[in-house]
């Protein structure tokens, strides 16, 4: 028995002492951790839980995988996906390249000429979505006024219906992230750039190796990481689209440009089935995740200098 009080009393040292030289520490993510649990864990459970249910403000019913079962089996759900899916091969790998060209462009300059070019091509990602979501529908208006019409009649073609046709609205989405937000992506290439050493330059040099060699060898596989973090980051972002469909297209026409993210307002906040968004946004979730997984699996790798 004296024994096991001894043994209560260490631990009881200890535990004071460990409070004593740490308790400060989680006193200060304390705060923080509790914001977490209430503010995004709970509501993620809370949708969970409602992704299963025909969910009511005053009552909701239990319904297992209805919800699920319901979706995947919808026209516009999987119309939804297409769209998604489509957007999402078309503007990544191109965004990407052009961030990179533009990056290699910009390299070679002065500090001070940098710093300009990476200012000016950032400003739009501080500037609100919905902001730059009018600006372009001004562009793509259908007539006259448009600016994309303007150039276009002074090029010598007809006016065209950017938005109002099923055919070309969802480029015209696209075409948004060509000309423009590539500010983050070419920070990131630049400061990347700026971390190989120039004594593999130097040695290719040496080598006689051409300027496509030295790109094709050296830069771009040494990029490899910011490469996979742009593409995860990419694919999550476009999976997300919302803003341009909402302020531009309303999804239309003819569900031509509905995408999951603006399927899932739909239901919650147009039609409130909100266990039904809460379904479409698991799945969601769950896509993001496995893509996410299998970009790290097969294109992360250890790169040293």
């Amino acid at each position: 028995m004296a024994t096991s009080v001894e043994k209560q009393s260490h631990w009881g040292e200890n535990a004071k002492q460990f409070l004593k030289d740490y308790g400060w520490c989680y006193a200060f993510i304390a705060l923080p951790f509790l914001l977490f649990l209430v503010f995004t864990v709970y509501p993620l459970f809370s949708a969970f839980i409602m992704s299963f249910q025909e969910y009511g403000i005053l009552k909701s019913k239990f319904i297992g995988i209805d919800n699920y079962k319901y979706l995947l089996s919808n026209d516009i759900f999987w119309k939804a996906m297409k769209n998604t899916t489509i957007y999402t091969l078309g503007t990544v790998p191109v965004n990407i390249l052009i961030t990179f060209f533009l990056s290699l462009m910009i390299f070679p300059l002065n500090r001070r000429s940098q710093t300009f070019f990476k200012a000016s091509f950032y400003l739009p990602a501080v500037t609100s979505g919905i902001t730059m979501s009018l600006i372009w529908l001004w562009m793509f208006d259908p007539t006259q006024s448009g600016l994309m019409n303007i150039v276009l009649g002074w090029m010598g073609f007809d006016q065209q219906l950017f938005l109002a046709s099923s055919k070309s609205a969802l480029f015209s989405l696209m075409l948004m992230t060509y000309i423009g937000g590539h500010g983050s992506g070419v920070i990131l290439y630049l400061a990347a750039m700026g971390g190989i050493p120039k004594s593999l330059y130097e040695a290719a040099d040496i080598d006689a190796a051409s300027w496509w060699s030295k790109l094709k060898n050296i830069t771009w596989p040494l990029l490899k990481p910011t490469t996979l973090y742009m593409l995860i980051t990419g694919v999550i972002g476009s999976f997300q689209v919302f803003e341009a469909t909402y302020v531009m297209t309303q999804g239309g026409p003819n569900f031509a440009t509905t995408t999951i993210a603006f399927l899932i307002y739909q239901h919650a906040f147009q039609y409130y089935q909100f266990g039904l968004a809460a379904a479409e946004a698991f799945i969601l979730g769950f896509i993001i995740i496995v893509i996410s997984i299998l970009q790290f699996k097969y294109m992360a790798s250890d790169v040293e200098y």
